[in-house]
């Protein structure tokens, strides 16, 4: 069975995360590192072994010729350096999101299908094991038919949520509702709906964005209704970050690595409490809990072999991230001219952007890129 061959661009968090789930994972090879910042490719390399270290993409393919070239950097360098690794004739893994705006997706799914490669976006919790729980407990159908489902943020300034956890809830949504197709959004600045002047650019390179608060509701080609909610809290909390799916006959509710299972179909506090089933979590046969890559992104890089294996996409595939950009943005243009927005946009501009410009308003100022220092930026300009 073939044995891929696997380059890291970015050895950071999310690059050492990636590093050790494909370090571990009988069917892939860590044959490369590449970081500007000697220090982090050392550090990472002596983890897991890897001695062919570089501080230029290029020379990496050249010498160690991957077959997945993982490109786990910030978010404002995925656009160029997929175009790179595509050019290369090579697969990519992308963190997410896959880029800021539609105008780069499309350019980027066009790029990877004429050159006969795939693209996957680390949405990792939508094929781990906590998920995998809740699909198996809903195809068994412990809550019968799934009518809705409602999603929430940590807490995150709500535009910069909405590019950053949001990604994740949307593809999560996705996973069980199908395609979107229409979106109504409503996103509040200070108290009042969002002006042009409140379009902004986001902290950690995500783009353009606007709203502190944002409610949006989805609707999906299987009947189901979505819920997302982002709004701006302090202090940031993990666990205020969840996904709840309502069914006809219960409730399944997921938050990061855990799952549970109500079978019934509203929460009563005075009866139910005592009733929620916790769902074990599934893992890769060859999955050892021991070693130190998490089940999550162990699970994405299994699914990304076995697509390679059978010529198909990964389930967190580039054309799925490109969708759950779509929905993004569909958010944005609705909550900007108060309208329902329907699914695909046949104008692929930003239409924060676009808003601006019709607005007599040219690019928004420049932000700091660290989310605190731009917190502070935005309070002060709020008058807080």
């Amino acid at each position: 069975m073939k044995i891929y061959r696997v380059g890291i661009i970015g050895c950071r968090g999310r690059g050492t995360a990636a590093a050790r789930a494909y370090h571990t994972h009988p069917r892939t090879e860590l044959v490369g590192l590449c970081d500007l910042i000697g220090e982090r490719l050392n550090t990472l390399g002596d983890e897991v072994g890897v001695s062919a270290r570089f501080t230029d993409l290029d020379e990496m393919i050249r010498q160690t010729a991957p077959d997945i070239v993982a490109i786990p950097t910030g978010t404002e360098f995925h656009y160029d350096l997929c175009m790179r690794v595509l050019e290369h004739g090579i697969h990519v893994e992308v963190e997410k999101p896959m880029c800021t705006d539609l105008t780069q997706a499309d350019a980027l799914i066009a790029k990877a299908q004429e050159k006969g490669r795939r693209i996957a976006v680390h949405h990792q919790g939508r094929v781990g094991a906590a998920m995998r729980a809740i699909e198996q407990a809903l195809v068994a159908g412990k809550i019968g038919e799934l009518r809705y489902i409602v999603t929430t943020n940590k807490g995150y300034y709500g535009g910069y949520g909405l590019m950053n956890i949001g990604t994740h809830k949307i593809n999560d949504m996705l996973k069980f509702g199908g395609p979107c197709r229409t979106v109504a959004a409503h996103a509040t600045t200070n108290g009042h709906s969002i002006t042009p002047d409140d379009v902004l650019q986001a902290p950690g390179g995500m783009g353009t964005i606007a709203g502190e608060h944002i409610t949006a509701t989805l609707q999906f080609d299987r009947n189901v209704t979505g819920t997302l909610l982002h709004n701006q809290f302090e202090p940031i909390n993990v666990a205020a970050s969840v996904m709840e799916l309502y069914g006809s006959e219960g409730q399944l509710f997921r938050h990061i690595d855990s799952a549970w299972w109500l079978p019934q179909p509203h929460f009563i506090p005075a009866g139910a409490h005592d009733r929620w089933e916790a769902l074990t979590p599934i893992y890769p046969e060859h999955y050892d809990r021991k070693n130190a890559a998490s089940p999550d992104d162990y699970w994405f890089v299994d699914e990304y072999v076995r697509a390679l294996d059978e010529g198909r996409e990964h389930e967190c595939s580039g054309s799925e991230a490109r969708h759950v950009i779509e929905v993004m943005m569909g958010i944005f243009e609705s909550a900007a001219h108060a309208n329902r927005i329907d699914l695909p946009q046949e104008n692929r501009e930003h239409p924060l952007l676009r808003w601006r410009k019709e607005s007599g308003l040219g690019a928004p100022d420049a932000m700091p890129r660290a989310y605190g220092e731009w917190l502070t930026a935005e309070f002060r300009r709020l008058g807080r």
